[in-house]
């Protein structure tokens, strides 16, 4: 628990713009409880930036459960909400019983205090490859369940046990929204996809939207265009032509992606560079001082959700007040991380 001193100190501190500039931008945006009610604009890029007007994914609905609740990590851009709400839906008339979603954004984004590198504009979300059961899980067992991965033990291959065409279809539905922009999956996964869906050259153009990443084996990511409307939203270079099924793909299954470079003769150790707010777009800062609605349930995207009302709740916004009980996993990436 944090000490009321404790929280008090960092009000302080944030109270100095110079001072506030300076502190690791996690421990804001990682303590920020709410996000702002204003209209829903991007700022910055996937892996450094943040958001305004997020909203939350519910936790529950006839088609998905959230997971891991206590990281308060369910907050996007409305778009990737109602998309993967969507797809959650689309999911269960291709016969997948229902999806686990898992992190998506903080509520005003940013970094975060454990885990990710992107996610910090409201347009990541992480999928499970695990089937949500028939039955509405605990906190406690969202909090504890663990994702299953898909490789064969060992390998860089999919288990033909756990692997099924159902996870196929899941992740080549979510690849044809014309939204989406990229999927992350492990290799073996990506190579499971060309073999079931490559040779048919009708699916080169959502196909090559699936893209190989380090990790990404219990799970895959889905990443949204720039919405309209967010003109400090920086896109990422388009994918490459073609369904990716090719070479590049093939280097995933040398020695050399998997191997870590051996350090230069006499290289001192290199402390890791801690990312302060003055390292966010300027409007970073802007965006921590937007009003906040008066509850978590006026900016939950349900039926219920009216941004009217949210509005009209509107209060200045807190200090960072509580901090944050998630669990992240850094993958252990060697060499240089390809896009």
């Amino acid at each position: 628990m944090v000490s009321l001193a404790c929280l008090t100190g960092l009000a302080l501190t944030l109270s100095s713009p110079m001072a506030e500039a300076q502190t690791a931008a996690k421990e804001i945006f990682g303590r920020t409880p709410l996000p702002s009610v204003n209209p829903a604009e991007v700022h910055g890029f996937y892996s450094k930036g943040c958001i305004s007007g997020a909203v939350a994914m519910p936790t529950d609905g006839p088609t998905w459960q959230a997971m891991r609740l206590e990281r308060n990590r369910r907050w996007g851009h409305p778009n990737l909400i109602a998309l993967v709400q969507k797809l959650s839906r689309d999911a269960v008339s291709d016969g997948w019983p229902g999806l686990l979603v898992g992190d998506i954004s903080q509520p005003r984004g940013g970094p975060m205090l454990t885990g990710h590198a992107s996610h910090q504009v409201g347009l990541d979300a992480d999928i499970w490859l695990t089937k949500m059961p028939n039955r509405k899980l605990t906190r406690q067992e969202r909090r504890d369940t663990s994702a299953i991965s898909v490789l064969k033990n060992d390998t860089l291959y999919v288990d033909p046990n756990i692997w099924t065409p159902a996870h196929g279809k899941l992740i080549a539905r979510a690849a044809r929204f014309d939204d989406v922009e990229r999927l992350f999956v492990h290799p073996g996964i990506k190579k499971a996809m060309c073999e079931t869906y490559g040779g048919s050259p009708q699916n080169a153009s959502w196909l090559g939207k699936v893209r190989p990443y380090y990790g990404h084996h219990y799970h895959f990511h889905i990443r949204m265009k720039c919405p309209q409307g967010s003109t400090e939203c920086r896109k990422q270079d388009a994918v490459p032509a073609g369904s990716g099924c090719d070479a590049s793909l093939d280097w995933w299954f040398t020695k050399e992606p998997w191997t870590p470079k051996p350090p230069k003769k006499d290289a001192k150790p290199v402390k890791k560079r801690v990312v302060t707010l003055s390292d966010l777009p300027n409007s970073c800062s802007a965006v921590l001082r937007e009003p906040q609605p008066a509850n978590e349930q006026l900016v939950t995207f349900d039926a219920s959700y009216d941004p009217t009302a949210a509005l009209a709740s509107a209060s200045p916004s807190s200090a960072p007040a509580a901090k944050s009980a998630g669990i992240g996993f850094d993958w252990p990436i060697p060499g240089s991380r390809p896009y």
